[in-house]
């Protein structure tokens, strides 16, 4: 198995059965906030564009880059599809001339032309914009498992085909959090240090229950080249930027004894006949100098080179103005009446503040209204020509857009609360009756276990992770590693979002001293300021 790396995600994998090339990414994403990193645009992309097999993992558009794929990527190629609840992934690539699919069931693994290929796809609202994945092919000699940024819930289930020979996974930041929030600079200063700490910790989490005999860190980080954004880069190696670049986790992973290699746009890498794995880069060890040796004075070339490119991006934004309230109140006031759940879950209003005029979307009478002065829980500031973009194209997801193009802020009064990040992904009548039977169906399953003197419910309130393998405690608080959530072990109460309580009972004489202390005291909220690693 020969891996060529592309950049982010992507990645072509080359078998004795064929290719497969996942996730190719080159164009800007996110109103052109993202950029590949390293850059990518040299590479041959008609050859990488000859493939057997096409797999994306999900419609996050660092991950699935349509303009690409409809120029150079080979239409007759078998498409690996994850089993997702909405078919919005197989639409789109049928609309771009796809025709063959491998339609796989999660976790079943599916033999194709000598390969042996299993798809994990998680589903929760939350998860990617719809869906998210993992794929596993097995050649017959190797097996390679490409994490890029999903977050398996049950990662044995990955396993049961053997060992993993080769294991591509995400370490860091892919969120707009806490970057875009209104808060004092320490405060966003310690949430940065506390959400990159995290990121290392989930990913070595992973490595530690799968193993691998190689690890290659992917997915991530992005750049930013346009000068509104070009702050968000980790050019100094900050302890306090979420968007650390592969060299920390390969360093982080080979202090700990695991083998871990860099790759770079171009680079080639397979396991040596003494089992080592040996990395060539496109341009020999100097190419890794003119990416990392002075990071920002390559990124200043590179925002210089895609300057017009941002320019370009730009005017295509322009359109229309919108008469925002009779619009938004024509688009969104039918799906709160069909999402009683998400917006029971939100239980306040929001307003949407943008250049001249302010909107209050009043989620408890589901309603749309010009903003009439009262007091909101949650604000996001939009710059008016983003707002009628959005408006004008009838955007159904916010949060994969517009939120992780960083152009935008944010403010909330209380504590984090996932509904707001359901809905502002939920915005077509398909996806909110989605989100409405997956909150219908959702609950706590496989009853409890033991942990630390504590007999606590085993799958996560939050998104259901297996927490005999995610969940630590320090005997006072449970962290689910996945997403960083916490619980206070003495109350069951979430202190990370409000609602999504914990079943947890005392076993141990000194976890009965602390639930009866606890039992004298108000119960502990959740952290106004922290809120979700992952959230809005």
């Amino acid at each position: 198995m020969r891996i060529e790396f592309i950049a982010q995600a992507g990645v072509k994998i080359h078998t004795a059965h064929g290719s497969i090339l996942c996730d190719p990414w080159f164009n800007p994403a996110y109103y052109a906030g993202w950029f590949p990193y390293p850059r990518n645009d040299k590479l041959d992309h008609a050859a990488l564009g000859a493939t057997d097999y096409l797999y994306i993992s999900h419609l996050h558009r660092d991950h699935f880059d349509p303009e690409w794929l409809k120029a150079y990527c080979n239409k007759d190629a078998v498409v690996i599809l994850p089993a997702y609840p909405l078919p919005e992934l197989k639409e789109a690539l049928q609309g771009l001339g796809f025709h063959a699919f491998i339609e796989t069931q999660s976790g079943v693994p599916v033999r194709h032309g000598g390969l042996s290929i299993v798809v994990e796809a998680l589903t929760a609202p939350t998860d990617g914009p719809i869906g998210d994945s993992a794929l596993l092919i097995d050649d017959g000699v190797e097996r390679l498992l490409n994490l890029n940024d999903s977050r398996p819930t049950d990662p044995d289930r990955l396993l049961v085909q053997g060992a993993i020979d080769i294991c591509l996974l995400q370490f860091s930041g892919a969120i707009w959090y806490p970057m875009v929030y209104e808060m004092p600079a320490k405060a966003a200063e310690a949430l940065a240090k506390k959400k990159r700490a995290a990121q290392f910790t989930r990913a070595a989490r992973y490595v530690e229950i799968i193993s691998p005999r190689v690890v290659i860190p992917s997915a991530g980080p992005p750049c930013f080249l346009d000068d509104e954004l070009f702050r968000w880069n980790d050019v100094n190696d900050a302890d306090d930027s979420i968007f650390p670049d592969q060299r920390f986790m390969v360093e982080r992973l080979q202090a700990e004894g695991q083998a871990a290699v860099l790759m770079l746009p171009g680079s080639v890498g397979q396991f040596n006949a003494e089992g080592v794995f040996n990395v060539e880069h496109l341009q020999g060890d100097l190419s890794v100098q003119d990416v990392f040796a002075n990071k920002e004075v390559y990124l200043r070339r590179y925002a210089a080179d895609m300057a017009p490119v941002i320019a370009a991006e730009k005017v295509s934004w322009a359109g229309p103005r919108s008469n925002l309230v009779p619009e938004l109140k024509a688009w969104l006031e039918p799906l709160m009446a069909l999402g009683p759940r998400v917006c029971d879950g939100i239980g306040t209003a929001i307003k949407i503040q943008t250049d001249d005029e302010a909107i209050i979307l009043d989620i408890p009478e589901r309603s749309v209204v010009a903003d009439d002065g009262r007091e909101v829980d949650f604000r996001f500031t939009i710059p008016r020509y983003l707002l009628d973009h959005l408006v004008r194209t009838r955007t159904d997801d916010w949060v994969n857009s517009l939120f992780l193009s960083l152009r935008f802020s944010a403010w909330r009064k209380g504590a984090y609360n996932d509904y707001v990040y359901t809905w502002f992904k939920c915005l077509s009548v398909a996806r909110i009756q989605y989100a409405e039977g997956f909150y219908a169906e959702n609950g706590p399953t496989e009853g409890t276990f033991d942990l630390t003197g504590w007999q606590i419910q085993r799958r996560c309130p939050h998104m259901k992770a297996d927490l005999t393998r995610f969940g630590t405690t320090d005997g006072e608080t449970l962290t689910c590693s996945i997403h960083g959530w916490q619980w206070d072990l003495a109350t069951g109460r979430c202190l990370t979002s409000d609602g999504h309580p914990l079943f947890s009972r005392p076993e141990s004489e000194q976890a009965k001293v602390l639930a009866a202390a606890a039992a004298t005291q108000p119960p502990p909220g959740p952290d106004a300021a922290a809120g979700s690693p992952d959230g809005a």
